[in-house]
């Protein structure tokens, strides 16, 4: 990276404008600080405007009667299978009522029943009714543009079509700011003793996802080129039903929300049989990870590439005034899904691990905060409940300026000169992006062994050298440093726990991995090392 030719100043930069961060702006925006919130494409352009399931939540006075936080709770650690943090779930759930509620003060209009109530829906792994939903299937959509009204009318910096490439450091190692470039390749910096990550997930490093295009695992490589920790980042959740398009469909792929099989529909392999019937207690309502393993092997069975999603119980009428996303797009594909089975397979959805970080943001490397999809804070564990992700965006998004702001108190004033000349990003690895989607597609995706894992890193490949000159390049060398973290991640968790499978080794083994690994980047060769499990809710 070339010398900056521009230069700006703030308390606080946030990176990415999805619901974690756009929380965290408006908050630390209330509390005083000179916010600038930074985003490599357009605001909502990012995955938050693609969530149609909802916002998991118990409300005090609008909830199914008999459901309470406690079993919120409890379903929450089921999903995660073990590796959830206690007090983590705890507060995050306890803590949602107050979170939504602040953000329909904010305008968020979520969808109500005929007596005026709060709808709710239900979705995966959930025990009872629980899920606010908005528009239909379109609740991210939703969120997103009441969050971003509010950032428009009280004035916070925008600043779009900028990608981050380094987290700045003093020669402490505190963070003194952000290394930018613009759409023209630009250079410049942001001097900030603050930085938060809430850049998403790492969906594009597979061919297939549902993923926003800009979802490529940027953050995770600012944080470990910074410094800090990833956990947890074997266990990436594969939605059971993106509309299935054809064999040769690459990128982001529509998604077919989990609420329809909460409405009734079953997922049935091309034969007409039950995928689900027999293999969990909830049947098609079981947690993500079982329904995605259990088509992979209908599919494998079976000789297809795809199953159906049968929903035509509802009619043409229902369904496109239920889900009105999901219809448009089944139409526009060739699908009616009133009167046809949906075609759907599962594809890269969420990653459960992250940027270790406490539950207020907190990173191992001061000054330096991560929320939403990029961070761990340890509600998923190894296996995220449906819709539990834009409740944590929301209730870890204030949680983490409320920290910032409260350290800033405590920190010196930093240079971010002295942070520029001490590290800059001149040249790192880089591999093709076409061949490593197709590796980690084939090998790290639903069905892991140790021999498909070592050879997606060879065929991966150390990546050859090159300038970080363009934001094409920012984000392949991010894909590239990532893939390669999870690839060790999943080859030492040697069982098969939430949406970590492996077939080689196919038992739960409690006693031996009831814990999270940690990935930092080795000193010496600046490649991912994967480090002692560490126990679970431990964090920065």
């Amino acid at each position: 990276m070339s010398d900056p030719r521009w230069e700006a100043r703030a308390d606080l930069v946030v990176v990415g404008t999805g619901v974690a961060g756009l929380t965290a702006a408006l908050t630390a925006v209330e509390l005083g600080l000179r916010v600038l919130v930074v985003t490599k494409a357009g605001p909502g352009d990012g995955n938050t405007r693609h969530a149609q399931g909802g916002v998991a939540v118990v409300l005090p006075a609008a909830h199914e009667p008999g459901d309470t936080v406690q079993r919120h709770a409890q379903d929450t650690h089921a999903a995660g299978a073990g590796l959830c943090a206690e007090d983590v779930v705890e507060q995050i759930v306890t803590q949602g009522p107050d979170a939504v509620e602040r953000l329909r003060r904010e305008g968020a209009r979520f969808d109500t029943g005929t007596d005026g109530t709060l709808a709710r829906t239900r979705e995966g792994g959930h025990s009872a009714f629980r899920i606010l939903r908005a528009g239909g299937d379109a609740t991210g959509a939703e969120v997103e543009r009441a969050l971003l009204a509010a950032v428009r009318d009280r004035s916070v910096a925008v600043l779009t079509g900028h990608i981050a490439v380094d987290v700045l450091r003093t020669p402490g190692g505190e963070v003194a700011g952000l290394a930018l470039l613009d759409e023209s390749a630009v250079p410049g910096l942001v001097g900030a003793p603050a930085v938060l990550l809430a850049t998403g997930g790492l969906g594009q490093l597979y061919q297939a996802t549902s993923n926003a295009e800009g979802a490529t695992g940027d953050g995770l490589a600012l944080a470990l080129r910074a410094g800090a920790s990833l956990a947890d980042i074997e266990f990436v959740q594969f939605h059971p039903t993106v509309l299935f398009t054809g064999p040769d469909a690459l990128g982001r792929r529509p998604l077919v929300t989990e609420a329809v099989r909460g409405e009734g529909g079953v997922l049935v392999d091309l034969r007409g049989e039950r995928v689900m019937a027999g293999v969990h207690p909830l049947a098609d309502l079981a947690p993500r990870d079982v329904v995605s393993a259990a088509v992979t092997r209908r599919m494998a069975e079976t000789g297809t590439d795809h199953v159906l999603l049968d929903a035509t119980h509802l009619g043409p009428e229902a369904f496109a005034r239920r889900f009105p996303t999901v219809y448009a797009m089944c139409v526009a594909a060739g699908v009616n899904p009133g009167h046809e089975p949906i075609p759907v397979a599962p594809a890269a959805h969420f990653a459960c691990g992250g940027v270790l970080a406490s539950i207020d943001g907190r990173t191992e490397v001061r000054g330096l905060y991560a929320a939403g999809e990029v961070a761990r804070t340890g509600l998923h564990g190894a296996n995220r409940l449906a819709s539990n992700s834009l409740l944590e965006g929301l209730v870890v998004g204030e949680r983490a300026a409320r920290a910032a702001a409260a350290d800033l108190r405590d920190r010196a004033p930093v240079s971010v000169d002295a942070a520029v000349w001490q590290r800059r990003l001149t040249a790192v690895p880089i591999a093709d992006r076409t061949v490593l989607q197709r590796a980690m597609s084939r090998h790290a995706g639903i069905g892991r062994t140790a021999t498909g894992l070592a050879e997606a890193a060879d065929t991966i490949g150390p990546g050859r050298p090159r300038p970080v000159d363009s934001a094409q390049a920012v984000e392949d060398a991010a894909l590239t440093l990532v893939a390669h973290a999870l690839l060790g991640a999943a080859a030492e968790r040697r069982e098969t726990r939430g949406c970590h499978v492996r077939t080689d080794f196919p038992a739960l083994d409690d006693l031996a991995w009831c814990r999270s690994t940690t990935v930092r980047l080795d000193a010496a060769t600046g490649r991912p090392a994967v480090h002692r499990p560490v126990p679970v809710g431990e964090a920065a």
